[in-house]
This record gives structure tokens, sequence and C-alpha cells, in this order.
């Protein structure tokens, strides 16, 4: 990897780095196709798109049994990788349980005001797959719901003629009530709107590609979706002191991902700069998906960054805002508190974004393209409505009834101010 300044770049340069792009638009079109059928045939059509996209024959599309004879077969078989996805669930499970709010009620001057929480009846989450192994995902999308208390939680996943076992698994240790094998903007679909086998649900969440993307994006409105989320992104924020091949494991670990995955790292230290893309160079043939790696190097959104000072780098930080934030200095709290704009953050050097993809307990299903600046990752108020709740006694409205006949005629809604006046007559 080449080393820029961040004072000296172009602004096309700059577009590529906090300009990322979901790619969504370029499939729009055939995507609109494929959700409409499996609105208008059910079942019909999402048969034959396995067949199309997957390679897959599908006989029965619900594979809720399939789900738990997998995870029995692990158990029976004392898998060590079922004690991981243990491990890794109740990780998961007990961050999110910190995040259920607390009901409330308040009473003062005749008033009694409150809010509650309340989950959604049914959620589906979409679970990465098909032949290849994506339990975490499974583990993030399916626990915050299951804590949140939502009654039916559904899972959609790619069909394969040997689905991997652990993932399987694992969408049985987190808790759904169903799974289906249908996979792409198929599976979205069908969530939205229902088939003949599949539940539809209230809310759709969890991370796909393109096609998975521009899906939520078209059901958006007849169903209510986490967010739209692009390829994975890492920002390594890291002084002098930072070791550079750390700092470099976190960039080549982000861009196995994907081909089009960002990653950078900005630094006030030149020398840590130039030792920090040396690594990369070096790491990167050392890795068994080095293809997909380079691909992701090359492309314009990553890059090593030097800045001219870390304040600079901090407000390339907030632009950028990040999925996933590393935080490599010694004074780290100091920076994160300059910082608002990140899905996730992780401080200090034992702290690999790997951690948070899989185990440490917060989700892993976060803002992508700058979304961080306006909205945070998947939690357990995702699946939750909150109601607020008034009693007032007739002295609380006695004191509030000018106020209320006043802005309601300057509203010109006199039905509403007489609805104040009925109670005094």
């Amino acid at each position: 990897m080449n080393v820029r300044a961040v004072a000296d770049l172009s602004p096309a340069e700059r577009r590529a780095l906090f300009e990322r792009d979901a790619g969504i638009e370029a499939v729009r079109g055939d995507v609109e196709g494929i959700v409409d059928r499996v609105r208008e045939e059910g079942d019909v059509a999402v048969r034959e798109f396995a067949e199309e996209f997957d390679g897959v024959t599908v006989g029965n599309l619900d594979i809720t049994d399939e789900v738990a004879r997998a995870h029995a077969e692990l158990e029976d078989a004392d898998d060590p990788v079922l004690e991981a996805v243990r491990d890794a669930a109740e990780n998961v499970r007990t961050f999110h349980e910190r995040q259920r709010p607390t009901d409330w009620n308040e009473s003062f001057e005749g008033r009694e005001l409150g809010r509650r929480f309340r989950p959604i009846d049914r959620a589906g989450v979409y679970v990465p797959g098909g032949a290849a192994a994506y339990p975490s995902s499974a583990l993030m999308g399916v626990i915050p719901a299951v804590v949140a208390g939502v009654d039916h939680v559904s899972v959609v996943t790619p069909p394969a003629d040997d689905p991997n076992p652990v993932t399987l698994a694992a969408i049985h240790e987190a808790g759904a009530d169903a799974v289906y094998q249908v996979g792409g903007a198929q599976a979205i679909a069908a969530l939205a709107y229902g088939t003949e086998t599949v539940t539809t649900v209230q809310k759709v969440v969890g991370p796909g590609n393109k096609w998975v993307t521009a899906a939520k994006a078209i059901v958006q409105g007849d169903v209510e979706i986490d967010f739209l989320a692009g390829p994975s992104e890492v920002l390594v924020l890291a002084d002098g002191d930072a070791d550079p091949a750390l700092v470099a494991a976190d960039l080549v670990a982000q861009a196995e991902h994907d081909p089009n995955a960002s990653v950078v790292a900005v630094t006030d230290d030149a020398d840590l700069a130039a030792a920090v893309a040396a690594a990369v160079d070096e790491q990167t043939a050392e890795r068994e998906r080095e293809e997909t790696v380079r691909a992701a190097l090359d492309n314009d959104a990553s890059g090593v960054l030097h800045a001219r000072s870390m304040s600079e780098a901090v407000l390339f930080a907030e632009e950028y805002a990040a999925e996933h934030l590393s935080i490599v200095a010694e004074d780290d709290e100091a920076l994160l508190d300059r910082i608002s704009n990140a899905g996730s953050v992780f401080l200090g050097a034992h702290s690999p974004v790997a951690a948070g993809d899989y185990a440490a307990g917060p989700n892993h299903v976060l803002p992508t393209n700058g979304g961080a600046k306006r909205y945070g990752g998947l939690s357990v108020d995702t699946f939750l409505r909150s109601s607020t709740v008034q009693r007032l006694d007739r002295e609380a409205l006695a004191d509030l009834s000018d106020t209320i006949t006043t802005l309601a005629e300057a509203e010109g809604l006199e039905a509403h101010a007489e609805s104040v006046r009925k109670r005094f007559e």
C-alpha cells in the first residue's frame, strides 16, 4: 500500500473515501423484478430463484427441524465448535440484556406521565450463508430480537445442497422460531410480503450483499428494516507508539471480507505510516484469501494516510464515520471523547475488530457508508416500540387549560379547545 498525506488528497480521492457506495443502484432494476415476482407468486418464485441463483433444487422451504437436528448432532459429537458458538452466544446475550429499557412512570402536580416499551410481534433475520459458514451473523441477528421479547423470530438463509451445520446450529442456539432456506433478494421479499410457507414479519434485519440490500431498500415502507449496509469497513486511528504489525493485521482482516471492503489507517507519525504499509503488503502474501484482500486494498476507499497532527486525524475519522473504528494510541480515551461518528469502537492494542465480530458481546451488524453519522448498529432497541402514557386530574387540566386552548385556537383547531372547555361546564 502507498502512503498518502491527508492534506494532499484530491477532491476525487476524498470523494472515494467519504462517499462509499453500497452499489445497490446497479442492481435495483433486477431486484424490483425479483421482489414483484415473489410478492405475486410466493413459493413458486422462491423455488425458481433458488434454482437460478443458488443452483439448488429446494423442496421444503421450512428447515426448522433440520436446524434442530444439526444442533443435536454437533452436541452428540461433543464438537468444540458448538462450545465456541455457545460461549459467543452467552456473551452476546449478556451484553444485549443490559440494553433492555425500563418502563417508567412519574406523578407530579396532578399529572401522571410515563413511557413503556413493547417488542414488535414478528421479526425476520437474514443470515448470509448457503455452503459458507456465518454462525456469528445468526447470533448477532437473532439474539437481540429474542432478548427484546419478540414473539416470533424467523430466519432466512441461502439454500445449499450441503448446508453448513455450524450456521444451522448457531441459528438454533440463538433461539430462532422458524428457519427458511431462501436467500438473496427473494428472501427479503418473502419476509416482507409472506408466501405460502414464509410468515410475513414487521421488521427485516441483517447483513447481505448488494442484492439483499437493494431488496431492503425496495420493501422499506411496506415493512421496517434496520438500515442499508454496504461492504465492510475499518478505520484505524493510531499514534507513533502503535505496533505497525497489529495495525496491518486489522486492515488485512477486514479486507478479507470482500473485494469492495474499505480499510484505512490514519496516523500523525510518518514512520508508522510507512511501516504499516509495508506490513500490510507482507501479511497479505500470507493469507489464504490473498486475492480478495488485495482487491480490497486496491479499492479507492482504502489506504494508509499520514496526518499533520492527531487533531487532523480525528477530524478525518469523524468525517469518515467508520463501521469499525480502532483507536491504538496512548491517549485512546481522550481521542474517543472527541469522536461521535462510529458504529463500534475498539480501544487499545488487544481489542481487534475480530473480537467484536465474534465473541466480545457487542453487535457486529453496524452502519456503513457514513451511516454512523445518523444511527447506530443493531440492538435490542431495534425490536422495540415505545408508548407514552399520561393521566391528568381535574386540577392539572385546569392549570393547563389556558395554554391548551390558546394554542389550539392559534392553530385554527377550535374543536380541540372545546374538548378542554367541555370538561369544566
